[in-house]
């Protein structure tokens, strides 16, 4: 697993680290998903401050009811791996971005994480850069008779992303996909301690 993520909170409609005890960081392996609505508007507003400090943005997700939990997935644009320093600069920049566009009505959690190795698959250039890697996707209706795939990643053409799966080519409309993400295998974890990002 992957030791990146940092916790903050929400007081009111402001959003800051929480006060009193220091931040907690978790050791968790994110799962997949697409964004859209409320997720797809902050990250249209925080997409430019992180490419800024030099990330980019993975994956915004909205999580709960209750409390709810905004995840922030970021990654360093140079390729290497991101830290729990790291984590800690985009949290406190982006305290203080959503404190001032207060995208979100009452209070919520905010966690800053890593991908991962088996990382989510979100944007069409994450289908094109693991071209080669395992994949498990998942689609919202049926595309030839099966909403579920998992094989090896052969990249995108035009709005399909292409797999191969039990020896056939599948090709999946971008559109279509609900969840995706990179399994975990030792041709994965090798790829990664070779460009350094573990």
């Amino acid at each position: 697993m992957i030791p990146l993520c940092l916790e903050g909170s929400t007081t009111g409609s402001g959003l800051g680290l929480k006060e009193g005890p220091p931040a907690r960081f978790l050791f968790l392996r994110q799962g997949g998903g697409m964004t859209s609505g409320v997720e797809s508007d902050i990250a249209r507003l925080v997409a430019p401050a992180l490419d800024a400090m030099g990330y980019a943005v993975v994956r915004i997700r909205m999580m709960g009811k209750a409390r709810p939990k905004l995840q922030v997935m970021a990654e360093r644009e140079d390729g290497t791996a991101i830290t729990v320093d790291d984590c800690a600069e985009i949290s406190r920049a982006l305290s203080a971005l959503l404190d001032v566009d207060d995208p979100i009505a009452g209070a919520y959690d905010l966690e800053v994480s890593s991908p991962g190795i088996d990382r989510p698959l979100v944007r069409r250039a994450d289908f094109e850069r693991f071209a080669g890697h395992v994949a498990k996707i998942e689609t919202r209706r049926p595309i030839d008779g099966r909403k579920r795939f998992r094989g090896r990643l052969l990249g995108v053409s035009g709005d399909d992303v292409c797999i191969a799966v039990d020896g056939d080519r599948a090709r999946i409309p971008f559109a279509d996909i609900s969840a995706a993400k990179l399994m975990l295998t030792d041709e994965l974890i090798a790829a990664t301690e070779e460009q350094g990002q573990v």
